[in-house]
């Protein structure tokens, strides 16, 4: 399909979260939020600016840190940062996230069964609805994994999914998924302590409002990994790990937290031997046979005797053992074929060849440079649109046309020519924009929204996710690596208004409990 045609003018109108713009002028507070904008109203700048430099204070003692790798510090290493937190939460209400949910969870069928599908049949190439050079040719299709047998035919176990908002033609806002992170997709630490955040700042905002709990995750999440072991193992007791990279990878605090939050071992792959095509992890006690390994490191280190043979960062013979059926890799080896940029134009296909539906969610207008008519379009609109490179990520690797030089400009048309399979492009949508707190008061700021998807036994999600925040005015870039922040993000439990969060009681649970029993 070409994506040449010109889009109307109001598919770039400004949406504002918070606030809902009338007929003749002005605006009004969207349904959702008017409770939260009450509250918001009565609070002192200052106590509001208080209770931001006292997140921070607790982000920093805890460490939630992420790295910067292009900046170094005194020993050379990634610079280590705060990922800047915002006070004003994302609320999204019940009806809402129950379609978005449907739209996730049917999104994430279908990628599992594209997957398989492509280390298996291959129907839908025979069928001619993906071009079989796109993934033959694709760096992220891994022939080692042609074959192979996965439990319950899952490849791609924790899913983050990249949504935005844009008004559509009718000024509406309308949700599009932006990208499928089904590698090793990364953030709902955050998520997670954000939440915890907002409870100890604003505990009482939660009793004003029914927000959905989240604390739940790590447990899902546990239950997930043990749903993947393989046959020979119970699934009930499992033997989990957390590999990592170690120490200086940029998501090395969520690696442990999520390690921590589930009770299992955080390993690198020095802890780790195979032998006779088993997995084993070097403890105290000697070796311990490993199930599940939920990796977060990148498909070519993860074996050197079959990727990178250099790499230290994981362990010979894992890929030996995972086809032996002897141990099972969340998310499995192969993964990113289906979340690599130039295939996600297809997904709303691989919904209606897979599940003979219609997809919920619609996807970014996206331009295939690949295509000659397209490429074309590309070069004669450079200064209107997005361009990304197809393996990029973290905001790297992309032209947003209508904020770059001249030079800039020039410097991917060149690139473009020079590679065109090499990217794709998108219209400059207006994402969403939320009431933000920034030095000169509260201001709207562009948002996305990264809600985690778990395919276990069945399809399910924590309601929420992490929402970023382009902190800079007019910035339409929420990546953290680029400067942008996070936001809680509320769900409102329609049915419970009125009822305090779950989370909440818990919360004043464990501290009645720390204070022996005195309320």
């Amino acid at each position: 399909m070409s994506m040449t045609q010109t889009f109307d003018a109001n598919y770039h109108a400004k949406y504002d979260e918070m606030y809902a713009l009338l007929p003749f002028g002005g605006s009004d507070v969207r349904t959702h939020y008017k409770a939260y904008a009450q509250w918001l109203a009565q609070q002192p700048p200052s106590t509001m600016a208080d209770r931001a430099a006292e997140a921070e204070l607790i982000f920093r003692r805890v460490g939630i840190t992420f790295a910067v790798y292009g900046d170094k510090d005194a020993e050379g290493a990634g610079a280590e940062r705060l990922i800047p937190f915002d006070l004003i939460p994302r609320i999204i209400p019940s009806s809402e996230w129950q379609r978005m949910q449907a739209g996730l969870v049917q999104r994430v069928t279908a990628l599992n069964r594209f997957i398989e599908d492509i280390y298996h049949e291959q129907a839908i190439l025979r069928a001619g609805l993906v071009p079989t050079e796109l993934i033959a040719r694709n760096s992220q299709y891994r022939p080692q994994m042609a074959g192979v047998e996965v439990p319950r035919g899952i490849y791609a176990h924790i899913a983050g999914i990249d949504i935005v908002r844009a008004a559509n033609a009718q000024g509406e806002g309308e949700y599009f998924v932006l990208e499928d992170n089904l590698r090793v997709p990364s953030g709902v630490s955050y998520m997670l302590e954000n939440r915890r955040m907002m409870m100890r700042l604003f505990p009482d905002l939660f009793t004003r409002h029914a927000v959905e709990p989240v604390a739940h995750y790590p447990d899902m999440l546990l239950e997930t990994l043990r749903a993947s072991a393989p046959a020979a193992a119970s699934s009930a007791s499992a033997t989990v790990v957390v590999l990592t990279p170690g120490m200086h990878n940029s998501a090395y605090f969520e690696h442990a937290f999520l390690a921590q939050q589930m009770g299992v071992e955080l390993v690198e792959g020095q802890d780790l031997v195979v032998r006779n095509k088993v997995v084993y992890m070097r403890t105290t006690r000697g070796l311990q046979r490993v199930d599940v390994i939920y990796r977060r490191v990148d498909d070519d280190f993860l074996d050197p005797q079959v990727f990178r043979p250099t790499s230290t960062l994981g362990c010979a013979g894992l890929m030996e053992a995972l086809r032996a059926g002897n141990v099972s890799i969340c998310n499995t080896v192969g993964t990113g074929i289906a979340d690599d940029k130039s295939v996600y134009p297809y997904v709303p296909e691989m919904i209606r060849f897979y599940l003979g539906e219609e997809p919920i969610l619609s996807n970014v207008p996206t331009w295939l440079c690949r295509k000659p008519e397209d490429l074309k379009y590309v070069l004669d609109h450079l200064p209107e649109l997005v361009v990304k490179e197809v393996h990029g990520a973290g905001g790297y690797g992309m032209l947003i046309g209508p904020a770059a030089t001249r030079a800039e400009i020039e410097d991917f048309r060149r690139a473009l020519l020079a590679k065109p399979d090499g990217y794709i492009a998108q219209p400059t949508l207006s994402l969403s924009s939320c009431p933000t707190m920034v030095e000169s008061g509260i201001a709207p700021r562009h948002i996305d929204l990264r809600p985690f998807v778990l395919s276990g036994e069945t399809v399910r999600m924590a309601a929420g996710g992490l929402t970023r925040v382009a902190l800079q005015e007019g910035s339409l870039v929420v990546n953290s690596s680029q400067g942008g922040g996070t936001k809680d993000t509320w769900v409102l439990n329609a049915e419970a208004a009125g009822v305090p969060s779950p989370e909440l009681v818990q919360a004043l649970g464990g501290v009645v409990q720390q204070m022996g029993g005195r309320p």
